[in-house]
C-alpha cells in the first residue's frame, strides 16, 4: 500500500506550524498568581533565614515559573518581601484578635493574648519569624513594612484598651502610648525569646504576661491623677 504523502506546499505549512506550536514546560506552571509566589517564597524561608537572602531565581524556581513570569505579579523582590510582611502581619493579627474575642475579663485579655502570641513562636511559625528577623535585622524598607504592621497591632489594642476601661469604670493614660509600650516589649522579648532554648518560652511568657501587666495596672493609676502628678 503506498504510503500518504502530502503535497510540498501542505508539509511546509505543517511544519511550520509544529515549529511555532509553544511546547509545555515540564516542571513550569502556565498561570502564575501572586499567592503562589508568596508561597513559595514562604517554604524557602526559616527561622535563621532572611528575605534578602532569597535570590528572584530561586523563588522562581520553587514556585515553579520561569524567571520571567515573576515580572508580571511582582515589580521586584523588595516589592515581594513587602507582601510577605503585610501577610504575616495579617495573620497574625487575626490569631490574636481571636484570642482576644473569647477573652472578656482584662486579665484574661492579656493572657490570652499572650499566650496566642507566643504559641505561634513555639510552632516555629515562618511568619512570625519573618516579622520578628526583619523588624531588627532587615532593610529600612524592610523595618519600615513591619513598623506598619506593628501599628496595626497598636491601634488594635489601644481600642481593647480603652474598651475595658470604659467597662470597668478604670482610668486610663495615653491609651495610644499604652498599646504602643506593650506592642513594642512583646516584640522586643519575643524577638529575643527566639534565640532561648524551647523549654524556656513558658517563663518567658509568664514573665511577658507580668511586664503588660505592670504597664496596664500603671496607665490606670496615672489616669487617675492630674497632668501635673503625672508630668512631675
Amino acid at each position: 500500500m503506498p504510503s500518504a504523502t502530502l503535497p510540498p506546499n501542505d508539509l511546509a505549512d505543517s511544519l511550520a506550524d509544529f515549529a511555532v506550536r509553544p511546547r509545555p514546560t515540564v516542571g513550569r506552571k502556565a498561570v502564575i498568581s501572586r499567592e503562589d509566589i508568596v508561597e513559595a517564597a514562604l517554604r524557602l524561608l526559616g527561622p535563621h533565614r532572611s528575605i534578602s537572602t532569597l535570590s528572584l531565581r530561586e523563588v522562581a524556581r520553587e514556585a515553579g515559573i520561569a524567571p520571567n513570569s515573576f515580572y508580571r505579579q511582582f515589580r521586584d523582590m523588595d516589592e515581594l518581601a513587602v507582601a510577605l510582611i503585610e501577610r504575616a502581619g495579617a495573620s497574625l493579627r487575626a490569631i490574636i484578635g481571636e484570642a482576644r474575642q473569647r477573652a472578656q475579663e482584662e486579665s484574661s485579655v492579656v493572657r490570652a493574648s499572650i499566650e496566642a502570641f507566643m504559641e505561634k513562636l513555639r510552632s516555629d511559625d515562618r511568619l512570625l519569624h519573618l516579622l520578628l528577623r526583619e523588624g531588627s535585622a532587615g532593610s529600612e524598607g524592610f523595618r519600615r513594612a513591619v513598623d506598619r504592621q506593628l501599628s496595626f497591632f497598636e491601634d488594635e489594642l489601644r481600642q481593647d484598651l480603652e474598651r475595658l476601661a470604659q467597662a470597668n469604670g478604670t482610668g486610663l493614660y495615653e491609651p495610644a502610648l499604652t498599646a504602643r509600650a506593650i506592642t513594642r516589649l512583646v516584640f522586643a522579648l519575643a524577638s529575643r525569646a527566639t534565640e532561648q532554648p524551647p523549654e524556656a518560652l513558658a517563663q518567658t511568657t509568664e514573665d511577658v504576661i507580668v511586664m503588660v501587666r505592670m504597664i496596664v495596672t500603671g496607665t490606670q493609676a496615672m489616669g487617675r491623677m492630674s497632668e501635673r502628678q503625672v508630668r512631675r
